[in-house]
């Protein structure tokens, strides 16, 4: 009894899959949610200018926006060029802020001589600032400063 219960959804599950391809192809004028033919290559939009200086801070933990450009960075499991200006050996040389000590803490809270690994992908908290339009609406009020 089961092998024509079977047999039936194999059928009707081909017939729609035949029909969705007839449909498919008598329907030539299919457009992508960017508004044109799947086929055509628009230009890319121009990218949104870095702000320059530093941004305030809305809440008292917020990571620091990042005021220039990342683009050109690497950042994977051997290299971290954030740390060439942000590292504590390197800061003073270079002009950048020196990153937090708690970047330097382990799991367990000991001191460490370079960046914990819990630290390394620095754009998991940290994003370039950019004069760019909201995506969504917010409605995020700041605290009062004391």
């Amino acid at each position: 009894m089961k092998l024509p219960v079977k047999a039936g959804l194999a059928a009707i599950a081909s017939t729609l899959l035949l029909s969705g391809l007839v449909l498919a192809q008598t329907n030539s004028h299919v457009q992508s949610l960017r508004g044109s033919d799947l086929d055509t290559t628009l230009p890319a939009p121009d990218l949104f200018q870095q702000q320059q200086g530093r941004e305030v801070r809305n809440y008292r933990q917020q990571p620091p926006l990042i005021p220039h450009s990342m683009e050109q960075y690497q950042i994977d499991l051997r290299t971290n060029q954030c740390l060439s200006c942000h590292d504590w050996t390197n800061a003073g040389d270079r002009g950048a802020p020196t990153l937090s000590m708690t970047h330097y803490l382990d799991r367990d809270g000991t001191q460490l001589d370079t960046v914990a690994g819990t630290r390394w992908f620095c754009n998991q908290c940290h994003v370039p600032q950019a004069d760019a339009p909201a995506l969504v609406d917010n409605t995020f009020e700041p605290s009062a400063s004391r």
